[in-house]
């Protein structure tokens, strides 16, 4: 981790950034007037930052002076909006502002969810699951409605949290090219900019993977219960997934998972990420279980790593909390910077980092809010 490094981390009260130069790690926020932040991008000299409520409304924060000032674009109004135009005085007595005019999808989504940049367009997926495209650096957004109108959007089911597209992953060498995961419809994948869409859900290990949870792998499937996904770097057809009953890999875009959960400590987890140089070098932070509080096996926290593509895995623990951990690290809560830093996220406010591949880890911050996303940029 040399150099100067960018990590955004979103939480449930706005944006905090962490830098650090020279070896000195720096904290600022929190940012965003403390919307809650789902999910936040570095494009540039741009920094994204994505998310809201039912009283925010759903949005994208843009700050195009290094996070120093924000501006947020928004997309739907919340319950806040009607407040503040129906009684001006009690909002400006506290420094709030009506907008001029209804956010464009009003009642159509509730929050913003995850971003991601394909070429030179970028996403934003939201919940209820749409997809937005922009090609004018987040300043304005239109809805991708071939995603939308898919066949089979009047089957897709909600997860615990709502129907939410929570994961955007594009390939760097063809940006035509892009797969989404949404709770709980699994992976939807275009290789034509999003003209047309294909569900990549097929195991291609069916028989060995036959859950009985109603989110699991099962009838050739993999579960649609998607938690989150990442594309290995040198193949734009290698990915790994984490969803609700194990970690999968595909070899082929998605068209196809295999189970590679064998050697973990449980089936259950929210993140996955993998390393930018080495396509087989991934990791991962499994929980205990859904129904059994969610946080890591013994209480005793460790992230999980594979040098081999899933194929094995080992424990990572130096630097970690081994005795009354109790925390839960959510589905955006891990990432990786470009020279292979690893950062993750919690619950309880932490972010920790590695710059050994994590063989030993340090806290760098405490006390945050709840973390939602951790991302990471040069």
């Amino acid at each position: 981790m040399a150099g100067s490094i960018l990590v955004l981390v979103g939480t449930t009260k706005g944006l905090f950034i962490l830098r650090k130069t020279g070896g000195v790690w720096q904290q600022t926020g929190p940012h965003c007037h403390g919307w809650p932040i789902n999910h936040a991008l570095a494009v540039g000299d741009t920094l994204l930052a994505c998310g809201g409520n039912e009283w925010f409304g759903a949005g994208i924060w843009r700050s195009t002076d290094g996070g120093e000032s924000w501006e947020v674009v928004k997309l739907a109004d919340g319950q806040m909006d009607e407040w503040v135009r129906n009684d001006p005085e009690t909002a400006a007595m506290l420094g709030v502002k009506p907008c001029a005019e209804v956010a464009p999808f009003s009642g159509r989504v509730q929050a913003m969810w995850s971003l991601g940049r394909a070429g030179d367009t970028l996403y934003a997926g939201a919940k209820p699951a749409t997809l937005f495209s922009s090609g004018d650096d987040g300043v304005s957004w239109q809805a991708v409605e071939s995603l939308t109108d898919h066949p089979s959007a009047d089957s897709w089911q909600p997860g615990a949290v709502g129907l939410t597209l929570h994961t955007i992953v594009a390939a760097p060498g063809d940006p035509s090219k892009l797969w989404l995961g949404i709770s709980a419809a699994g992976v939807f994948a275009t290789e034509d900019g999003g003209a047309s869409w294909e569900r990549r859900n097929r195991l291609s290990n069916a028989e060995a993977c036959q859950h009985h949870h109603p989110a699991g792998p099962r009838d050739g499937d993999t579960g649609h219960c998607l938690h989150n996904m990442v594309r290995a770097p040198g193949s734009e057809d290698v990915l790994y997934q984490q969803n609700h009953c194990g970690v999968f890999r595909s070899r082929d875009g998605g068209r196809s998972w295999d189970d590679i959960t064998a050697g973990l400590p449980s089936t259950f987890g929210f993140p996955v990420a993998v390393h930018p140089t080495k396509p087989d070098t991934l990791w991962t932070l499994p929980l205990n279980g859904d129904t059994q509080g969610r946080y890591p096996p013994e209480a005793s926290a460790a992230v999980w790593r594979s040098r081999d593509g899933g194929d094995t895995w080992e424990a990572c623990r130096d630097g970690l909390p081994q005795e009354h951990c109790f925390f839960t690290v959510l589905r955006q809560g891990m990432t990786v910077d470009p020279e292979g830093g690893v950062y993750f996220g919690t619950n309880s406010g932490s972010v920790f980092a590695t710059a050994d591949e994590g063989d030993s880890w340090q806290e760098l911050a405490q006390h945050l809010p709840t973390v939602l996303c951790v991302e990471a940029a040069r």
